[in-house]
């Protein structure tokens, strides 16, 4: 007998069924389950295939991808670390899978084509934790007309050069729209094909979906505020990333969690009590108004 109605699995997505949650606007939900897609192999590589062929035998062989998952500290979610993470693991004592026997120890019985002229038993596993190499660079934002400071690693500065600067890496992390399609072929405002996008998977930031959300956010309104005192510059800015406009509605959305998405609905929803002599009062005038017209 189930211990539970649903399994442990699908609570994630029933739980955006039920509720405030089931009141969030379309393109918002499906953001929010697009978190639970795989991000792009950074620290393994995948084999491509089922099966190979042995060079030496010739004899078919089943390949399996495992993929090796990075814990994203608290600190990634500060900086922009180009989808890269902790990875925990195990290495051997001494950095050495086999360590030699003491000279008065008995014969080690693993074989000498394992262990080698002089050497014994297998060496120790000792927990390790990976973690990539972190700098402060500081990056400029056309959009935003301001430079940042941000920790990044050499993989996010590579994949700003991919994209051709600062905000096309950010811009192009995909959203969703009120109409079902992920934007990402074509912005829905002037149609212009947006080219590659940057997952929100690789991305791996908090900071960098809300710097994206602020982006979009100028966009949607063409801010006259950016270059008050350079109308034809501001123009121009606006121009190089109008296929990334998206309607200010669902802009608003873009990079909430869960947990933000629900308290902006339940903001918006909220309605503030009437204090009852108010409504009493309002009665009163309305029935004194009624009276006045019966006896004219």
């Amino acid at each position: 007998m189930p211990l539970h109605r649903f399994p442990p699995r699908l609570w994630p997505a029933l739980r955006l069924r039920q509720g405030l949650c089931s009141r969030l606007p379309a393109h918002c939900l499906r953001a929010l389950q697009e978190d639970e897609l795989p991000a792009a192999p950074v620290h393994w590589r995948p084999q491509g295939a089922r099966y190979r062929r042995d060079p030496r035998s010739g004899e078919r062989q089943r390949l399996q991808d495992v993929p090796v998952l990075p814990f994203l500290p608290p600190a990634a979610h500060r900086g922009l670390w180009g989808g890269e993470g902790w990875v925990r693991g195990f290495r051997y004592a001494r950095n050495d899978k086999v360590r030699p026997l003491p000279p008065s120890s008995p014969p080690c019985p693993v074989p000498p084509a394992l262990t080698g002229p002089g050497r014994g038993q297998l060496s120790t596993r000792l927990p390790k934790v990976w973690k990539p190499q972190l700098f402060e660079r500081r990056l400029y934002s056309e959009i935003l007309d301001a430079t940042l400071t941000v920790t990044v690693t050499m993989r996010t500065l590579d994949l700003i050069d991919q994209a051709y600067g600062f905000d096309f890496y950010i811009l192009k992390a995909r959203a969703w729209l009120a109409s079902g399609d992920a934007w990402g072929a074509s912005s829905p405002v002037t149609g212009v094909p947006c080219g590659v996008w940057t997952p929100k998977a690789d991305l791996g930031s908090k900071l960098g979906m809300d710097l994206k959300r602020t982006m979009l956010l100028r966009l949607a309104r063409r801010d006259p505020k950016l270059h008050p005192d350079d109308p034809a510059r501001r123009e121009a800015i606006y121009d190089k990333y109008k296929e990334f406009v998206i309607p200010e509605e669902e802009a608003e959305w873009v990079g909430l969690s869960l947990e933000e998405a629900i308290e902006k609905q339940r903001l918006l929803e909220k309605k503030d009590p009437v204090p009852l002599f108010k409504v009493y009062a309002e009665e009163l005038v309305n029935q004194l108004k009624e009276k006045a017209l019966q006896k004219q």
